[in-house]
C-alpha cells in the first residue's frame, strides 16, 4: 500500500526520528522541578549523549570486524527497497543503537517517557526493517549495543563525575543549562 510505504519511508528517514530523539533529550536537559533535579537530569543527558557517541564507535568497530551485507544486496530481486541503499555494513543497526541509548537516558529520568522513547526507537528499527535495509538481528543487535553502552557509560560516570559536574557548571555559567 503506497500510503503505508510513504509513512514507513518518512519514519525510516535519516531525519525524523533523530530529530525526535534530539528534541526529547533537549527537552529533558531543561526540565526538572528544582535546581537539584535539573542538575540530575543534565548529568543523565550528558551520559546519554556520551552513550550515543560511544554506541557509534562500538558499531563502527563491529562493522570493520564483520562486514555483513544489507538485505537488499543479498535479496535484491525479492525485496522492494523503500530507502536509499546505505553502503555501510548491516550489523548492528547504528540508528537503532543510537535510539535505544537515547531511550535509556530518558528512561533513567522518567520511566513513562522512557517507555515512549523505547517505542519510538523500536518503531525506527521496524521501519528500517520494513524498508529493506536491515535484518531483524541487525535491529536486535543495535538495541543491545545501545542499552549495553548506556549502562557502561553510566558505570563510568562514577569516575568522571567531577569533570561532568564541572562541565555543567561551565554551561550554566553560559546560561545554557
Amino acid at each position: 500500500v503506497k500510503i503505508f510505504d510513504d509513512l514507513i519511508r518518512l519514519i525510516a528517514s535519516d531525519y525524523l526520528m533523530p530529530l525526535v530523539f534530539s528534541l526529547a533529550m533537549f527537552g529533558l536537559w531543561f526540565s526538572g522541578k528544582n535546581p537539584a533535579e535539573r542538575i540530575r537530569y543534565q548529568l543523565t543527558m550528558l551520559i546519554g549523549i556520551s552513550a550515543l557517541s560511544l554506541s557509534n564507535v562500538v558499531v563502527w568497530l563491529i562493522n570493520i570486524t564483520w562486514d555483513r551485507p544489507r538485505p537488499f544486496v543479498e535479496h535484491g530481486d525479492e525485496l522492494n527497497l523503500l530507502f536509499y541503499p546505505p553502503t555501510d555494513p548491516s550489523f548492528p543497526a547504528n540508528p537503532v543503537a543510537v535510539g535505544f541509548a537515547a531511550a535509556m537516558a530518558a528512561w533513567s529520568i522518567n520511566r513513562k517517557f522512557g517507555w515512549w522513547m523505547f517505542a519510538a526507537a523500536a518503531l525506527y528499527g521496524f521501519s528500517r526493517l520494513y524498508a529493506g535495509i536491515f535484518y531483524p538481528t541487525d535491529i536486535l543487535g543495535g538495541a543491545v549495543v545501545g542499552i549495553a553502552v548506556y549502562w557502561f557509560t553510566l558505570y563510568l560516570r562514577r569516575f568522571l563525575e567531577p569533570f561532568v559536574t564541572s562541565f555543567i557548571a561551565l554551561v550554566r555559567g553560559l546560561s545554557a543549562a
